[in-house]
């Protein structure tokens, strides 16, 4: 080996990366100085990522070949170059937090995300319609029931709370909607029936229905 193909080997900086994450993100800091962004190749496999860029003010190019613990998107995937890094977004495919950067991708699942939340951090979603404050409809219904006490409805009460305590995100939406809608003379626990139009207001046989300020 000549003299100066040794000089070209110990010019050649060491490149460190570094790892952290997010609910729904792996981010892979690679610290390349000067990177020309036009020339950096990032590659996004399931399990993998490869980069590679040269090195500036010599003829060697930087490689960094992982193979991931865990499944992530390449579409969803990206990365950054800034004068000071390379920023490597990751996109995880399950909401988990990973114990390690790279592996066979069998550790344990130490916490589970919720759907909603990785979701949230994705693409922004399109505006959403008006739609009514279930959650504040829900705390005045449960705060005009505060006040009930035992009476020969008490049974019935304590059954529907405890459906409504029970029940899925759809029984309560159809009790709450019905509820409120009807003037409180219908309670549905069937969501697919009162989510297609307004509920009318049905009170019991020989009694009128009026309004409070009537």
């Amino acid at each position: 080996m000549t003299d100066t193909a040794e000089n070209t080997i110990a010019a050649k900086p060491k490149i460190k990366h570094d790892w952290y994450q997010t609910d729904a993100q792996v981010v892979v800091t690679i610290l390349l100085k000067n990177a020309p962004a036009d020339k950096v190749k990032v590659h996004y496999g399931d399990r993998s990522l490869s980069v590679s860029a040269p090195l500036p003010n010599t003829d060697a190019e930087y490689s960094l070949e992982l193979e991931l613990a865990h499944e992530v998107i390449p579409s969803m995937s990206s990365h950054i170059v800034s004068p000071s890094k390379i920023e490597v977004k990751l996109r995880k495919k399950e909401g988990l937090r990973w114990a390690k950067l790279e592996g066979e991708g069998n550790e344990e699942k130490i916490k589970a995300i919720p759907q909603a939340v990785i979701d949230a951090s994705g693409p922004p979603a399109p505006p959403k319609i008006f739609k009514k404050d279930w959650d504040k409809i829900e705390k005045e219904i449960k705060k005009m029931m505060a006040p009930l006490t035992k009476s020969i409805f008490f049974l019935l009460i304590n059954i529907y709370i405890k459906i409504y305590g029970e029940g899925s995100d759809e029984v309560r939406r159809a009790m709450n909607k019905s509820f409120v809608e009807s003037g409180g003379t219908v309670l549905s626990t069937n969501w697919n029936q009162v989510a297609k139009d307004k509920v009318e207001v049905k009170p019991p046989d020989g009694l009128e229905f009026k309004k409070w300020d009537q």
